[in-house]
């Protein structure tokens, strides 16, 4: 009787007698089985050879069984039901790890730690925590990674694939992770409410990092590292040296202290001026390699800090550290004069001047003073000419941002300002305070020779003109002038003859 290549048949014993106990030998690893069909689908995971060919895509298989499980991934049938909540599967052994979500069962446990998991390759990635084994290699910059689906998506930093696109806006991104939070900013969905103070969040761990901040806690920082997609958890102001480590480097000049000799060589910068990373393309120089690094990113566009809430990119650490107090509602920065509170240090430097009246910035074309850096670049443009911000509808131009978007509702129509009171609502906040004083009779412009008051400062700059004799707007016709120019309009129609 043949038996073929490869096996061992114990005397006495049919092709596949039910009966016999392993009498079928592999002759790569010895190997016993009890039926010869089992011994030849064991073979070809030493030969590699796939009989089994897919009539739809010409994939290759070594046992009929696999390629009938993958047919059903070109047909859609999901034959396997979960009986707890209806959910389909193509396979049996995936139903019966969905099973276990529901019953709680995790019967693979880690020898090291007693940590228990639902899968057993969810045990297998473990391990290589306590053993650091890291077996996958990037062929590119050499990089390790435990697990073959982390290098995929690193990978990606070098190809620049984003096989994933919102099928709202377009945008791609390198990982399924991403896209899934990326889309909660189109749904709108929030699914973690604050009990304290309602205020919800798309992520979990920004809920919990909001919750420190009632607790009288320093709030949770959450980073994503773009390469891997891992999530790195900080507690705002912490640095890459730990936070434990006594501080023992003095510096000379100063005398301030610090914990790592690189720490104090950075910092003597600030006492020498030195500044030793000069920028390739623009010749620019830092007296910190990360500071060079951060400036390099507004050359590339590279913004590798992404918000777990909204996801919104940052070219920094620290701006994407600053823009998560808009999530987190910290203001670290109060003001010693009125305790209102600021997220960043800027915003509070700003608000003291309103206090003590310091006006540090000043036009050198006509000596105004400004409290505001911000302000005073606003205001050189009115010297300049200069309007760098363009309406894509009508290609109107303006000399800041602000003025643009104000400019913008006119296109839209939007006017999310809206009166408490009779609910007419207005395309700027300035607008709707004026209105508001419609209700309260409130006047806070006072004419200094007459006393009388007004609503608006342009009502009351009119009303100036009566005291002054001021006459602005001429008449190119007949040089005749007026204090308004609503009243040099209604002289116009005199030489037109027009009626309105």
């Amino acid at each position: 009787m043949a038996t073929g290549a490869g096996s061992h048949l114990t005397q006495g014993e049919g092709e596949d007698g039910p009966d016999s106990p392993r009498t079928h030998k592999c002759s790569y690893c010895e190997k016993e089985f009890p039926f010869k069909s089992k011994l030849n689908q064991h073979l070809r995971t030493h030969t590699g050879k796939k009989p089994y060919t897919c009539e739809e895509c010409s994939k290759q298989f070594s046992e009929l069984g696999t390629l009938k499980i993958h047919i059903r991934t070109h047909t859609g049938e999901k034959p396997y039901t979960c009986e707890a909540c209806y959910k389909q599967f193509s396979e049996f052994g995936v139903l019966k790890k969905h099973m276990r979500t529901h019953t709680g069962e995790k019967p693979y446990t880690c020898e090291e730690c007693s940590r228990q998991f639902s899968e057993l390759g969810n045990l297998k990635k473990h391990i290589l925590v306590h053993t650091g084994e890291e077996p996958y290699k990037c062929e590119e910059c050499s990089r390790h990674f435990r697990q073959l689906g982390t290098l995929k998506r690193h990978m990606r930093t070098h190809t620049g694939e984003k096989p994933y696109r919102c099928e709202e806006c377009s945008k791609q991104f390198t990982a399924l992770s991403n896209l899934k939070t990326h889309m909660q900013i189109h749904t709108g969905v929030k699914p973690y409410k604050c009990e304290t103070c309602s205020k919800q969040f798309i992520q979990l761990c920004n809920l919990k990092s909001h919750m420190r901040t009632h607790a009288g806690e320093r709030p949770l920082f959450y980073l994503t590292n773009m390469a891997t997609g891992a999530v790195t958890q900080l507690t705002q102001g912490e640095g890459d040296n730990g936070q434990d480590s006594p501080r023992t480097h003095k510096c000379s000049h100063c005398d301030k202290e610090f914990r790592f000799k690189s720490e104090l060589n950075r910092h003597l910068r600030t006492h020498s001026g030195e500044r030793p990373y000069q920028c390739g393309e623009c010749g620019k120089r830092f007296s910190q390699i990360s500071t060079l690094n951060c400036h390099m990113r507004t050359h590339t566009g590279e913004k590798p800090y992404r918000c777990q809430e909204c996801g919104r990119q940052f070219s920094s650490l620290n701006n994407l550290k600053v823009h998560m107090r808009t999530h987190t509602g910290e203001k670290p920065y109060k003001c010693e004069h009125c305790s209102k509170g600021f997220s960043q240090l800027s915003s509070l430097n700003a608000h003291v001047r309103t206090h003590t009246g310091e006006y540090p910035y000043s036009c050198e074309e006509c000596s105004k003073h400004f409290s505001e850096l911000g302000n005073l670049k606003k205001h050189i443009r009115t010297h300049t000419g200069e309007k760098p911000y363009k309406c894509e509808e009508c290609n109107g131009r303006f000399n800041n941002q602000s003025q643009l978007k104000m400019h913008m509702r006119i296109h839209t129509g939007e006017k999310p300002y809206e009166c408490k009171s009779c609910s007419k609502r207005f395309n700027h906040s300035s607008n709707l305070k004026i209105h508001m004083r419609t209700h309260s009779g409130e006047k806070p412009y006072r004419c200094e020779e007459c006393s009388r008051q007004f609503k608006t400062l342009t009502n009351l700059k009119t009303h100036m003109r009566t005291h002054t004799g001021e006459k602005p707007y001429r008449c190119e016709e007949c040089s005749k002038q007026f204090s308004q120019l609503g009243n040099l309009k209604a002289h116009k129609i005199t030489h037109t003859g027009e009626t309105q």
